[in-house]
């Protein structure tokens, strides 16, 4: 029985990285014209870069993040590039009344949602844990919780547009790694969440759709800033993750993974598990 069973799961490994190689599903940016969508976390990196695509996609877009100044100029280049509509609300997602104030603003203002961006993090350390328990539950509300209540805010609205709702995770949602603690509970989290969300409903043959996107390590000032000295890897454009996350929605993926490498770590991670590990740990510049 053992031959057999190496053939089978050879032929399902060979299958998988070839349903992937050679995929193309087509994208009609044309779709996404007119479209309602909020995009949290918009400020700046990954979020402000999917403001500009949407714009130039010539999308109605409100916008969110806590400073309001920065904000202001983001929806300006985002009417420049050709947004139909662009808004702003600031707003702090540690505050619950805040979450749903963004939902309630957003189908107000563009009177419906297509599309649910979810994208925003909370300021976490880059360091060995120090056993703070309470940073961990505030970076849960603004990580997952505040995640959780937007979707479930916005599910009737979505139900009547055939809409989707983006999550915006990281192969740190699959992969565990050292010094960064709080930041990949809360991506375990979504990763669990919003995957065991996908299965009820489809199962209730939901008009909804959700794409959970993980990324690997893109070029942001936060991300560049903390792992400077901890690890050198080469990092990918915050424009080209951002492209990708708008395509996994407008394509109704189940799951994103930019770059490739992602993909794969993630498809061999709980093959070699020790081998794994030594690799990950020898990757950080630490000394005790």
């Amino acid at each position: 029985m053992k031959f057999p069973v190496k053939i089978f799961l050879f032929g399902a490994l060979s299958a998988a990285v070839i349903t992937f190689l050679w995929r193309d599903p087509t994208f009609s940016e044309e779709s996404l014209k007119g479209a309602k969508v909020l995009v949290t976390g918009a400020s700046t990196g990954i979020g402000e870069q999917m403001a500009y695509h949407y714009a130039r996609l010539g999308a109605q877009i409100v916008i969110t993040a806590r400073r309001e100044n920065v904000l202001k100029e983001v929806v300006k280049k985002c009417l420049d590039l050709g947004a139909q509509k662009a808004l702003y609300i600031p707003v702090d997602m540690a505050i619950p009344a805040d979450v749903d104030r963004v939902v309630e603003f957003a189908e107000k203002q563009l009177d419906g949602l297509d599309y649910i961006v979810l994208n925003h993090i909370g300021p976490s350390p880059y360091q060995m844990w120090d056993g703070d328990v309470d940073h961990i539950r505030w970076l849960m509300q603004v990580n997952f919780h505040s995640y959780v209540q937007m979707a479930v805010k916005a599910l009737p609205a979505l139900e009547k547009s055939k809409g989707s709702v983006v999550v915006v995770s990281s192969m740190l949602g699959k992969m565990c790694s050292p010094f960064a603690l709080p930041y990949i509970a809360t991506k375990f989290a979504l990763n669990g969440f919003f995957g065991s969300l996908q299965h009820e409903l489809a199962m209730k043959q939901s008009n909804v759709s959700i794409s959970i996107c993980n990324l690997g390590l893109i070029d942001t000032d936060s991300a560049m800033e903390k792992i400077k000295g901890y690890i050198d890897m080469t990092p990918y454009p915050a424009h080209e993750a951002a492209w990708q996350i708008i395509k996994a929605g407008a394509l109704r993926q189940s799951e994103a993974f930019y770059p490739s490498y992602v993909y794969y770590g993630v498809l061999f991670r709980d093959w070699f598990p020790s081998f794994r590990d030594q690799i990950i740990r020898s990757s950080y510049n630490y000394q005790p």
